[in-house]
């Protein structure tokens, strides 16, 4: 975010500066060093600079452009590149300002977004969440022709320019924290098509589809016009809010190894597990709770809660044992300034915090604990269940709960890769110039402002998504917001219908009442968006976990359809589609598209995952023929069938495919509300 405001400092100086010598140029970070361009088209270069300034671009392969720097200090041009090959060098020359882009490669580039299936790396998330033979796949992850970008999470009121970030190569530490999907889809297209590929990956864990949608595209929803408004009113407080933080110190974790980019970090807030450090001007906390339910509302960032307790005196010069419940991402725990735990790495938001503390330093009646929580996205904060944060004897059951007031002070905020250190010596995170209306990543259109519109217009071949499950319980509008968004991207890409190809959510066991199979089913009615496609996922899921590991083949089925419609490569890309019924007296007849050689009907220990109905909409489990090209559905209890459904629940093993291994989505052929 730095960046942006440099941005807002340079744009000032820009019209201060006619008369000077020197050109002021500003190029987003999207270009630069081991970029990929796309291949045999015209691909578009902007930047800012002084008004007037003569601008060319050339290619080392040939091409040239040229642009003028208009009055409000943009410039845009399109330069013509040749077949997929490199590397190249682009050269950028602004008035007496020039930029050398070295080892550029030409091929085809992606966009890759979505929430936390898309955005879970290589390595995953231990010890919940991992990713099939993650280190063998990290380990043969060197390939130079696969060039990756990741944009920070962020967002924003407006439309911004610039997000910081830079093109690598790919190699095993940096695919380690890459996106796993679009490693996996990047990696097979490069490798059919024996092209360098460029993969621009930007998403967000936990996130809805209504942040990611344009404001002028999601305004036309009457639901969505009011807050559009008011983000367009709040902007000046905002701008305000936002140059405040940016005039704190602040760390820079961007280009840190995964595993150590969130260790040692020094907010000047050592002191603070101390258990002299005076907290007396800190606020009070219930503990256990997410931190956004509370008055401190949706940080990202650092925090500490301190709270001293009386002990029993037989307690004291014994071994003790801590437990905190869980904690939402990360954290250091002391005990009377000792440190005697903490999880310093992503994927243990769910993992029990149970430490042991040693006798020698319980030498008081009274002792100080302090907890320094570190939350990098979504919810965060100590939470879960009041009976495990508690103290207790070791080897015993006299315990202490821990449940209640607890002092807290917020040190730093965590935004677009950057924490932004308040320190101790104030409560600088509550004198925060105020916003009327709060932005997070849950905004309509603060995603698409801050990690989409900086992209544009960058020439892509197409996108691909994985996102939905923060929108279940909500399919219904999911119908409408979905190809909404899809048809927001083109429009403001000026592509024209460009390739959009995403994931369908896989099973999981949500909350009773989820209804997710109807999420599901609205991204399956979403087909109908032209040059869409879909890769299901029914066969992978994990009732256990809403990160299934098999990434490699989500990745993979996604690279097949792109193969198939868009490199004319034959290749199967889609499991059997639902196309039509025939009730046949006491039977039903399914026919599907995509049945490729003959559909498959797998032995389940649970049944087959269909049901049949009549008129009283009492489904009930069924009998299913499989000839090869279509399925007759009967039940003994379903007299006159009118419906089927199929892999109709939260959580189901998919058990109908194709010959060529591929799944087929839920589907239900009546329209009834449950």
């Amino acid at each position: 975010m730095k960046k942006y405001f440099l941005l807002f400092v340079i744009l000032i100086l820009i019209d201060k500066s006619m008369a000077q010598e020197k050109s002021i140029v500003l190029m987003p970070p999207l270009f630069g060093d081991n970029m990929v361009l796309q291949r045999e088209t015209n691909v578009s270069f902007w930047g800012k600079a002084n008004p007037g300034l003569q601008v060319s671009v050339k290619g080392s392969w040939g091409s040239t452009a040229k642009a003028v720097v208009a009055a409000d200090s943009s410039w845009k041009t399109k330069l013509k590149t040749p077949k997929a090959g490199g590397p190249f060098t682009v050269k950028i020359k602004i008035g007496d300002s020039s930029i050398d882009y070295k080892n550029v490669l030409i091929g085809e580039v992606w966009i890759c977004s979505g929430q936390s299936n898309m955005e879970m790396p290589l390595s995953g998330w231990p010890p919940a969440d991992t990713i099939v033979n993650s280190a063998n796949e990290i380990k043969a992850a060197d390939l130079p022709n696969l060039r990756l970008f990741t944009v920070p999470r962020a967002f924003s009121c407006i439309p911004e320019f610039s997000c910081p970030g830079k093109w690598s190569e790919c190699k095993p530490e940096i695919a380690s924290s890459f996106s796993a999907t679009a490693y996996f889809f990047g990696r097979k297209i490069s490798q059919e098509l024996k092209i360098p590929v460029g993969l621009i990956h930007t998403s967000w864990g936990g996130t809805a589809v209504q942040p990611w949608i344009e404001g002028k595209a999601i305004s036309t929803l009457d639901q969505f016009k009011e807050v559009v408004s008011k983000l367009k009113e709040s902007e000046p407080q905002i701008k305000e809010q936002r140059a405040w933080l940016l005039n704190h110190p602040s760390i820079d974790i961007a280009g840190k190894i995964p595993t150590e980019k969130w260790k040692d970090l020094d907010f000047q807030d050592s002191e603070c597990s101390k258990p002299e450090f005076s907290d007396m001007d800190w606020k009070i906390m219930k503990l256990p709770a997410l931190i956004e339910t509370t008055a401190v509302g949706d940080l990202d960032g650092a925090i500490w809660f301190r709270k001293k307790i009386n002990i029993p005196a037989k307690w004291m010069n014994k071994d003790l044992v801590l437990e905190l419940a869980a904690i939402d991402d990360m954290d250091e725990s002391f005990v009377n300034g000792v440190k005697v735990g903490g999880y310093e790495t992503e994927g243990f938001w769910q993992t029990k915090r149970v430490y042991n503390v040693p006798a020698e330093i319980i030498k008081d009646s009274v002792i100080s604990i302090a907890v320094r929580v570190i939350d990098n996205q979504g919810g965060g904060g100590i939470w879960g269940d009041p009976e495990l944060l508690r103290i207790s004897l070791k080897d015993s059951q006299e315990k202490i709960s821990l449940a209640g007031d607890w002092k807290y002070l917020v040190v730093a905020q965590f935004y677009s890769n950057r924490f932004y250190v308040f320190g101790t010596k104030n409560d600088e995170y509550n004198s925060s110039p105020k916003v009327d209306l709060r932005i997070s990543m849950s905004t309509p259109t603060a995603l698409f402002n801050a990690m989409i519109a900086p992209l544009v217009p960058y020439t892509i071949r197409g996108a691909i998504w994985y996102q939905g499950e923060a929108n279940v319980g909500q399919a219904d509008l999911y119908k409408e917001l979905f190809p909404l968004m899809i048809k927001s991207w083109r429009d403001v890409w000026q592509i024209k219908n460009f390739p959009f190809y995403y994931v369908q959510i896989a099973p999981w066991q949500y909350n009773p009442g989820s209804n997710s199979q109807k999420l599901r089913e609205a991204q399956l009615l979403s087909l109908s968006t032209p040059n869409t496609g879909m890769a299901v996922t029914m066969d992978i899921g994990s009732p256990n976990t809403i990160h299934p590991g098999k990434k490699k083949e989500v990745g993979e089925r996604l690279a097949n359809i792109a193969l198939s419609k868009n490199y004319k490569k034959k290749v199967a890309y889609s499991g059997p589609v639902f196309k039509s019924m025939k009730i046949d007296g006491e039977k039903i007849i399914l026919k599907f598209d995509h049945v490729e050689g003959g559909l498959v009907l797998a032995d389940k220990e649970k049944g087959n995952n269909f049901l049949i109905a009549g008129d009283d909409r009492v489904f009930m489990p069924a009998t299913v023929l499989n000839d090869g090209n279509k399925l007759t559905i009967f039940s003994p209890d379903v007299k006159k069938p009118v419906a089927v459904r199929y892999g109709w629940s939260d959580y189901v093993d998919g058990s109908l495919f194709n010959k060529a291994g591929l799944p087929a989505s839920s589907f239900r052929t009546d329209n009834w509300q449950d």
